[in-house]
């Protein structure tokens, strides 16, 4: 592969190749459960947790990732969790019982955590490095990583029933990826150059001055502005996982749509997520992030809302719709002001959006239960319309644009 000359877009392939792996990787497994599962002989209940088991590692991985930032950095973690997770495809191909299958499960969301922080914060240092905004096409191809994993799995399932020959090629791609993430990583742990007055004009020959010690970093209580991005990462993940989860059935058993359109409700907030994130990056130049994330989740929360009251299936997609468009810049929106605020701050908020994922859609089932699914819907609207209320208190700090750069579209 040539070598891309200008440094940010050097940067931005490399960390874009981290990001697709992380939702090939997840699409991949997550495609053959099926397999699997008929394989190890398991229940549905075993099924659930098994995938409980991925969440749970992610979620209880912030001590340690935490202490592997600052031990390693985030260029060393995010190759080395890249890795991990392309072998852990083989070792769940291999896995002889459901045991060791659960094991594997919870070493990759182990390693989910860990690339997951460490991508954020090489796409913050990357914005940060060169004025420049690109964290919400960043998650734009993560993705397009899981559309990508898709239609390898439906090919490779048409080609033959081998899981092992399935991850086998999925490892293949991974390697690639790692292997072109590795060129252009940046090193955004070393010391900055010292720019002190003084030592520029020390006479010639002299010694240079001693570096000074690396202070030893500890964790401290997160900040008040912290706790409230952690808060807008659970809401906006409860929303987004929630609606890729409950809208197939919503529009089945609530809107009465036909077998044939229950499918559109993911793809309706899927493509408009894409869509959205794509452009994200320069409504955040012109607008800023914190107005964006504040119109965005209203207009989620709103569009949604006033597709519940309304009923009907056309209704019902033009909400998704809102919600898709709306929600997709606020998880960019807050790993880049999170990372803003150190590495733990940033390992804390991501913990936070696994947790919103993990509990959102278990959450809208216990209110769905509880009552029917259009107030459990109604519940994923007051998540978006709480991540617009969390926006107010978080303090948004802006990526200037280099001048002489034309503003990204």
């Amino acid at each position: 592969m040539p070598r891309l000359h200008d440094p940010f877009r050097r940067g931005q392939l490399a960390i874009a190749a981290l990001f697709l792996s992380l939702g090939f990787q997840y699409a991949t497994w997550a495609a053959r459960i099926p397999a699997v599962k008929t394989r190890l002989d398991l229940s549905a209940a075993e099924v659930g947790v098994l995938l409980m088991a991925a969440g749970v590692g992610a979620a209880v991985s912030f001590p340690a990732v935490a202490w592997l930032m600052r031990r390693i950095g985030s260029r060393r973690l995010a190759l080395l969790s890249q890795l991990g997770l392309a072998l852990l495809l083989l070792a769940l191909a291999a896995a002889p019982n459901y045991p060791v299958a659960l094991l594997v499960m919870c070493a990759d969301g182990v390693l989910v955590g860990c690339l997951n922080v460490a991508m954020n914060a090489q796409g913050a240092a990357l914005e940060a490095r060169h004025q420049r905004n690109t964290m919400a096409r960043l998650h734009a191809v993560f993705s397009a990583g899981s559309l990508l994993a898709a239609l390898l799995a439906s090919g490779m399932t048409t080609a033959t029933g081998s899981v092992t020959a399935h991850f086998g090629v999925a490892v293949v791609l991974l390697a690639a990826l790692g292997a072109t993430a590795r060129t252009g990583l940046l090193d955004e742990d070393a010391p900055a150059e010292r720019t002190d007055p003084a030592d520029a004009a020390a006479p010639p020959g002299s010694p240079a001055p001693a570096a000074p010690e690396p202070a030893r970093r500890r964790w401290t209580v997160p900040s008040r502005p912290t706790l409230w991005m952690c808060c807008a990462m659970v809401f906006g993940t409860v929303a987004e996982g929630a609606m890729n989860d409950w809208s197939a059935l919503y529009l089945k058993d609530v809107a009465e749509a036909s077998a044939e359109l229950a499918p559109l409700g993911i793809a309706v907030v899927s493509g408009m997520m894409v869509v959205a994130r794509l452009f994200a990056d320069g409504w955040r130049t012109r607008w800023g992030d914190g107005r964006v994330v504040l119109l965005g989740s209203a207009v989620a929360g709103t569009g949604l809302a006033l597709a519940l009251v309304s009923g009907g299936v056309a209704p019902a997609l033009a909400g998704f719709a809102c919600m898709g468009l709306g929600i997709a810049a606020v998880t960019p929106c807050v790993y880049a002001a999170a990372a803003r605020q150190g590495s733990d701050a940033l390992t804390l908020v991501a913990a936070m959006g696994t947790t919103g994922l993990l509990a959102g859609p278990p959450l809208i089932g216990f209110v769905a239960g509880a009552s029917n699914l259009a107030w459990g819907m109604g519940a994923v609207a007051a998540s978006a319309g709480a991540v617009a209320l969390c926006s107010t208190r978080i303090r948004w700090t802006p990526v200037p644009v280099a001048r002489g750069e034309a503003t990204p579209a």
